[in-house]
């Protein structure tokens, strides 16, 4: 989002975005806006307190939320005070950023093998899911079901930062996140580490329930709303199995399905 010298320049209290057309007030936006940015109160007190983060790299609040920070965290570490609407400049429009910004330390990638294999552990897969919003809220529903891991593919999903950190409300923070060239490989990894695999798609012949006994460890794989799971990665699951929806409707967004899945996942079994 800025260079080292802007970084400079926004500690002496001018704006911390990039520099575009004339100079004073404007309302105009950077033509390119980095997309390693947290914001949001939530996301970014995450961030702040996972010790798996470095020191943060950039951190910009309105007065208030700057006094926030230090109640929380017991010391003053906003680079820069500013006013709401410079902030929202400096990210992409229509962010809400509840007055506070974030550039983190990056957060190192998990591997398939740091999943922890439990009795009932669930790891979740993405296959072609590319919105942020809906992996934001497939992570803050992992997170509320103790799913062990996340897998993305690494050329079809977005970064965890951004919408996606916002809407995910801090769960970015809670569940590793692998990402893999390949998916179909890393079902296979997977399944030699002892991980069932079961992909999700309407036309299976067994309902979730009847799939999921609530003891082995199980991989979710999840497809796009539009396309379901990529022919390739269903051949590569063990088995397929479909939410029933007596209603009549063919589909729901993907992370209302992620959600009923992992729901029936964790639900106890007797």
């Amino acid at each position: 989002m800025a260079s080292p010298t802007e970084r400079n320049d926004a500690r002496k209290g001018r704006d911390f975005r990039p520099k575009t057309g004339r100079p004073g007030r404007s309302n105009a936006r950077p033509a390119t806006v980095a997309d390693d940015w947290i914001w949001g109160w939530h996301a970014v007190e995450a961030a702040l307190a996972n010790p798996k983060r470095g020191a943060p790299l950039r951190l910009v609040a309105t007065p208030e939320k700057a006094k926030q920070v230090e109640a929380k965290f017991g010391r003053n570490i906003v680079h820069e005070i500013a006013d709401a609407h410079k902030i929202g400049l400096g990210l992409p429009q229509g962010a809400v950023h509840q007055g506070i910004a974030l550039r983190p330390a990056p957060l190192e990638e998990a591997d398939l093998s740091d999943f922890e294999q439990r009795p009932g552990a669930v790891v979740l897969i993405l296959d072609q899911v590319t919105d942020p919003q809906n992996v934001g809220a497939i992570l803050r529903s992992a997170a509320a079901f103790g799913v062990v891991g996340l897998v993305l593919q690494d050329r079809n999903a977005p970064k965890l930062s951004g919408a996606l950190a916002k809407a995910a409300a801090g769960a970015v923070e809670q569940v590793p996140v692998a990402r893999v060239v390949n998916l179909s490989r890393a079902l296979d990894e997977l399944s030699k580490l002892g991980w069932r695999t079961v992909g999700l798609a309407g036309e299976a012949d067994r309902g979730l329930h009847e799939v999921m006994d609530g003891a082995t460890p199980t991989v979710l794989v999840l497809g796009s709303e539009g396309e379901g799971l990529r022919r390739l990665v269903a051949e590569h699951c063990d088995e397929l199995a479909r939410i029933p929806m007596p209603g009549g409707f063919e589909s729901l967004n993907v992370s209302a399905a992620a959600a009923i899945a992992l729901y029936e996942a964790a639900r106890p079994r007797t």
